[in-house]
């Protein structure tokens, strides 16, 4: 008959719970991993969405902008154009006035060169003088 020893029955029962404990430890950190990558895998694929609806969004944004900015120098170049062709008129119309009514014309100039050296006198004597 063969004794055991109740000191390696004790012994060989630690090593099984200390076994059991790192196997279960393990097995914590492989399912710890395993969730941890599929939450970055899914983080990944929400960015990767938010990414590719972000895409399109910004593209036609830049292409409204450019869009706009095309329309607006169209309309400053038109409305450019048109102040100069009605200085060109007002220039054809001072230029055949002066010719159908050339006395008129230099009393009119007259009267607006005194008018403005009045202004200037008035603006000459109102300046304090140091």
């Amino acid at each position: 008959m063969t004794t055991t020893n109740p000191t390696s029955n004790i012994g060989a029962s630690a090593a099984g719970i200390v076994d059991s404990a790192a196997n279960s430890a393990d097995q914590a950190i492989r399912s710890s991993q395993r969730v941890a990558n599929q939450t970055l895998d899914q983080i990944s694929e929400g960015v990767d969405a938010v990414r590719a609806q972000a895409a399109p969004a910004l593209n036609r944004l830049a292409t409204d902008a450019e869009q706009f900015t095309r329309r607006s120098v169209d309309k400053v170049r038109e409305g450019s154009q048109q102040l100069r062709e009605q200085a060109l008129r007002a220039s054809d119309k001072t230029l055949i006035f002066i010719k159908d009514e050339p006395v008129k014309a230099v009393l009119i100039a007259a009267a607006v060169g005194a008018v403005l050296m009045a202004l200037a006198t008035l603006v000459g004597r109102a300046s304090p003088r140091g």
